[in-house]
């Protein structure tokens, strides 16, 4: 791909999948000019194309002789793992906030058990 080619992709949101696209935003990543037509706050994908070009440049950099398709396909693999272990993270933070709320709740349970005995008493 040249510097003057541009290639059109579609960014949709899940919940908006369907919604109608709003704008064009034009994006560069790793040199090459993309096209992303969203609903999404151009802001935001352009946040989110920066993060890819990151990526991609990161891996140049360990993998000079790569192909660009490996390149982008390792990128990809990276932006994966580190979406994968922050699901993860999010889980274990989950479980730990509900053991929390779980742990409060029976300790307010003894507590108020207690309360009732000693005013009965």
């Amino acid at each position: 791909m040249t510097f003057s080619d541009v290639a059109t992709y579609t960014l949709e949101s899940e919940s908006e999948a369907f919604a109608t696209l709003k704008r064009s935003v034009a994006v560069t990543i790793a040199g090459q000019h993309y096209t992303i037509k969203s609903d999404a706050d151009e802001a935001y994908v352009q946040s989110l194309a920066s993060l890819v070009d990151q990526k991609v440049r990161e891996v140049q950099r360990g993998a000079k002789t790569a192909a660009p398709h490996a390149v982008a396909v390792l990128a990809a693999l990276q932006i994966a793992d580190e979406l994968a272990r922050s699901r993860q993270e999010l889980t274990r933070e989950r479980v730990r906030r509900a053991d929390l709320r779980r742990r409060v709740r029976d300790k307010s349970r003894s507590i108020r058990a207690l309360i009732d005995r000693e005013v009965k008493a």
